[in-house]
């Protein structure tokens, strides 16, 4: 059961959220060069992001608790990342609200699948697609070149957009297995 739990994939899912500490280190601590350091904390998350789903399929690691772990993991690297960056004036309030918001929706909704169906949902395309746009804002905030605003700023509205698109499709899910729910209850 162990090693079902302990998987290479699930520590990389895990070293996401743990790589908050050194990224608020090197945003917040007197470091030499510290945003330059923050920006390849940065790109190791991304690693990590894309590197556990392609060990899991390639090692056979798939399991319930990286099911979960994963999309947690985004999740919360998403917020405290984006949250550091607006704390340091490189990030707008509303964006970090936006993605804080339909994150919570999102865990709210599928715990309420899980205590219903017992179901664990998985991320779906928009979903992961609006993940690595957000760390596409978060890198260009973090980068903070002027004349590269206007990336940001398209990179912003088309994560807003794939953010949307995603919280459709997981509402469809949730409001079609509470309809199946209900059924199976009459």
């Amino acid at each position: 059961m162990l090693k079902r739990i302990w998987t290479f994939s699930n520590l990389l899912s895990l070293s996401r959220m743990l790589l908050l500490v050194p990224l608020a280190y090197f945003l917040f601590g007197e470091v030499p060069n510290g945003r330059f350091w923050a920006t390849i904390v940065i790109l190791v998350g991304g690693a990590t992001d894309y590197f556990d789903g392609y060990f899991a399929r390639r090692l056979h690691e798939i399991t319930d608790l990286g099911k979960i772990l994963d999309p947690l993991a985004d999740k919360v690297a998403a917020a405290g990342t984006t949250i550091m960056l607006l704390l340091i004036g490189a990030i707008p309030l509303w964006y970090v609200l936006v993605v804080i918001i339909r994150d919570v929706i999102i865990l709210f909704g599928a715990l309420y699948i899980r205590s219903r169906k017992n179901i664990i949902t998985q991320s779906n395309w928009p979903g992961k697609i609006a993940v690595s746009l957000i760390a596409l804002v978060v890198l260009l905030s973090m980068i903070g070149e002027p004349s590269l605003e206007w990336l940001r700023d398209w990179a912003i509205w088309l994560s807003v957009a794939m953010m949307a698109l995603s919280l459709a499709l997981y509402a469809q899910r949730l409001f079609m297995g509470i309809s199946v729910a209900r059924r199976s209850e009459s």
